[in-house]
């Protein structure tokens, strides 16, 4: 594991990595406006993926770096991440852009421009809780490159079930929340949902070629 701060013009953001030994890939993933990256499905992933050739970045956001409560606009988070993209094709391998919430809006308007090879949506908040009239879909059917969506089954922020029909993948993680978290009454357990989680990117990322 390596960590390494990256100015952009937003701030000094900081990426941790988590090499393959033979990488054929890198995912990078930032946090949501909520959290970083401590949350389950981010930590998963960082600890799965390297096993199977795919190096994961950990990408903490310079408001976060800087110890700040609430994330900036929309259009500050992504001049964040334009700055430290070139930290992130460095290593001279095909980029997963990637990110869980206000991150995952973040990959999805982006991808495009940096040349992403794919996109990976952790909880695509499609809308605000209770507020469906106020739709994101088109920055999601937007992105441009193949997408996959992994959703829990119970997340305030869009249903699998509410999502547009598009040319993105989506895996549901059953009885999921917006953090993935799921009630003791759920038939699946915690450490299953997770698995759900890291199992779908890895058969999604294996298809990517």
């Amino acid at each position: 594991m390596k960590t390494e701060i990256i100015s952009t013009e937003a701030g000094d953001a900081r990426i941790t990595w988590h090499p393959a030994r033979k990488a054929r890939l890198v995912l990078a993933v930032s946090h949501g406006a909520g959290g970083g990256i401590e949350a389950r499905d981010l930590q998963a992933l960082a600890r799965v993926l390297p096993g199977h050739g795919v190096s994961v970045a950990l990408v903490e956001q310079p408001w976060r770096v800087a110890g700040k409560k609430l994330a900036p606009a929309p259009k500050t988070l992504d001049a964040g991440w334009r700055g430290l993209w070139p930290a992130l094709v460095k290593p001279g391998l095909p980029v997963i852009s990637g990110g869980r919430s206000a991150g995952a809006r973040v990959a999805c308007r982006t991808a495009v421009e940096l040349g992403a090879a794919a996109v990976l949506a952790l909880s695509f908040p499609l809308h605000p809780p209770g507020k469906p009239e106020k739709s994101r879909a088109d920055e999601l059917l937007g992105s441009g490159v193949p997408t996959l969506v992994v959703q829990g089954g119970n997340d305030p922020f869009g249903k699998p079930g509410e999502f547009p029909d598009g040319s993105f993948e989506l895996v549901e993680v059953p009885y999921g929340d917006h953090g993935f978290a799921v009630p003791k009454r759920a038939e699946i357990t915690q450490d299953e949902a997770v698995t759900v989680i890291t199992q779908a990117v890895l058969k999604w990322v294996g298809s990517l070629g």
